[in-house]
């Protein structure tokens, strides 16, 4: 069968799985993939194949295989913008919603995706990512729940930049504010905003 119009679901499977690969932002490995697109590993794996020699020859995104996970990851011809952009991120000031998302991972954690959503009432999974590409967050493991969802939690990067020893001095949830001092040992711009911290509604 030709790889490039092997289908799964009646959709393109190299161009299904480029799709959720975009949509992850992570690695996944073959069987969660299988079981994403509702497909074999070994047709996974020819998906992954017709998929990398497409983007070989186009475009600035690659299919890196990590043993038995994939990821989409930038060329290396195109690091410095990228780069750049990366820079811009990590020293421009955190939103008002982003503030929002750390206060319930910090006063929650470890706790899902899907928990914060609740809360907040909007999708998160950007917000989410920025917090974990700033170093604040990070994953700690699986719920263990269909579907095996995140679980988040905060970093001592998250400690250090809000002037905290330990989570334990944490404002109480009555306190409105959070004062965030970004850390200057790291080479970053100190700035000031508050962090709204918001309980369960």
């Amino acid at each position: 069968m030709d790889q490039t119009h092997l289908n799964l679901c009646g959709m393109d499977a190299s161009a299904a799985l480029e799709a959720v690969l975009f949509a992850a932002g992570t690695p996944l490995s073959v069987e969660r993939l299988g079981h994403i697109l509702v497909a074999g590993d070994e047709d996974v794996r020819l998906a992954a194949n017709t998929l990398k020699k497409r983007l070989d020859h186009e475009g600035g995104i690659e299919l890196v295989m990590l043993g038995d996970q994939l990821q989409l990851c930038t060329k290396i011809a195109y690091k410095d913008p990228v780069t750049r952009l990366l820079e811009i991120r990590r020293t421009a000031p955190l939103s008002r919603p982003a503030l929002e998302a750390l206060a319930v991972i910090a006063y929650k954690q470890p706790v899902t995706r899907s928990y914060i959503e609740q809360i907040r009432g909007v999708d998160c999974s950007g917000i989410i990512n920025t917090l974990v590409e700033r170093g604040l967050v990070e994953e700690v493991g699986r719920l263990d729940a269909p579907g095996k969802p995140i679980l988040y939690a905060t970093t001592s990067l998250f400690l250090r930049s809000f002037g905290l020893e330990s989570l334990q001095e944490l404002p109480s949830l009555e306190e409105e504010q959070l004062e965030m001092h970004l850390d200057e040992s790291h080479g970053e711009e100190k700035t000031e905003g508050t962090l709204p911290v918001q309980g369960e509604n």
